[in-house]
């Protein structure tokens, strides 16, 4: 059957086809998410837009814990909409890129008190929303509203360059890919959405990273990766750079009241507006400059490390008091559990604090 599919022009009878066997592939096993409506329910939109924000650039398993505890806290975009920022950024504390807590919340404010509750349906619409770009928006409209769209995340984009032998390697393949894509998505109305989800669940489950388990995919007798005993090899990327390193320092200031001065970063910049420890800039060099308020500082001989998407961190521990009056971005806090409002780099610092005291 793959020798079908090596002219340009690939038949739609055969895209119907192996659309065909990968959704009955999809009823029998599909993945339970908590996110996800089971069969014969309608999609909250909520949930959708919720779980499609946080599983940007994060695995599944990652976000279930997150995505229960939002809904606990917040119910419904209303709710989420009326929370205190802090209190949003510190519920997505350990989840990182906080960019998307941020909008996430000036989203909810913008859907709750200007659309009255309601998302909107198209992808056109929904991109104007903050935090939403091509593949969220995509991935709304179909599986919130069974609009057709074309849902490319990094599992379709595996399962199109294996299933088509894509060997442009990656992020240069990703225009042909979507274009690949585009002929299982392009005016399919019928089910959009779990086509999307299934394509998702193969690319998670089947056509898996290394070691693709082809023997068990749907669409193993249409893809010339398989064919060609060449799928373990795609799809291929570009080799990264080393990332740099950044150094600095990290403090841990306690009053006569036991409790600890905490910082809230600014908004803009990484981890914006998150609550954090007091620490130097980040540079590329070790050079040690402390806060300039702090006195007493201490060695405790010791770092934390920590990889950020496009640079390594380590951060050097220290003890301080404080000389003179402080910003109002710090402020004295108790430090009982308190590192589970921290993202990760300074729940690191938290807990390595706590140890050496």
């Amino acid at each position: 059957m793959a020798s079908s599919l090596k002219n340009s022009k690939i038949s739609q009878n055969l895209i119907q086809e192996y659309r065909g066997k990968l959704l009955q592939w999809y009823d029998r096993h599909r993945r339970v998410i908590p996110w996800r409506a089971l069969p014969d329910e309608t999609p909250d939109p909520y949930h959708v837009w919720l779980s499609e924000i946080m599983c940007q650039q994060t695995t599944v398993q990652a976000v279930k814990a997150y995505y229960l505890k939002f809904l606990e806290l917040w119910p419904t975009v209303q709710d989420l909409a009326n929370a205190p920022q802090e209190d949003v950024m510190a519920a997505w504390a350990g989840l990182g890129y906080y960019a998307r807590a941020r909008n996430l919340h000036k989203c909810a404010k913008i859907v709750a008190n200007d659309m009255g509750g309601r998302f909107p349906e198209t992808q056109e619409e929904l991109k104007k929303l903050p935090g939403i770009g091509e593949y969220t928006s995509a991935a709304i409209a179909a599986i919130a509203f069974n609009v057709p769209a074309t849902v490319v995340d990094g599992n379709v984009e595996r399962v199109m360059a294996r299933f088509f032998a894509i060997k442009t390697p990656l992020p240069n393949a990703k225009k042909t890919l979507k274009q690949k894509a585009h002929l299982f998505f392009d005016g399919f109305k019928d089910r959009p959405g779990d086509l999307a989800q299934a394509f998702m669940d193969l690319g998670a489950g089947i056509c898996i990273p290394k070691s693709p388990r082809c023997p068990l995919c749907p669409m193993k007798d249409g893809c010339m990766a398989y064919e060609k005993d060449i799928a373990a090899e795609l799809p291929r990327k570009i080799k990264k750079t080393k990332r740099p390193k950044r150094y600095g320092c990290v403090y841990w200031v306690q009053n006569n009241n036991q409790e600890i001065l905490m910082h809230r970063r600014p908004e803009k910049g990484l981890l914006g507006g998150m609550l954090a420890l007091p620490s130097t800039e980040w540079g590329n060099k070790k050079d040690v400059q402390h806060l300039e308020s702090l006195n007493k500082v201490k060695p405790l001989g010791t770092s934390v490390y920590h990889t950020f998407t496009h640079f390594d961190l380590e951060l050097s521990l220290y003890t301080a008091r404080i000389s003179g009056p402080m910003e109002s971005e710090y402020e004295w806090m108790v430090h009982k559990n308190q590192e589970e409002k921290l993202p990760t780099v300074f729940k690191k610092a938290f807990v390595a604090f706590r140890q050496q005291s």
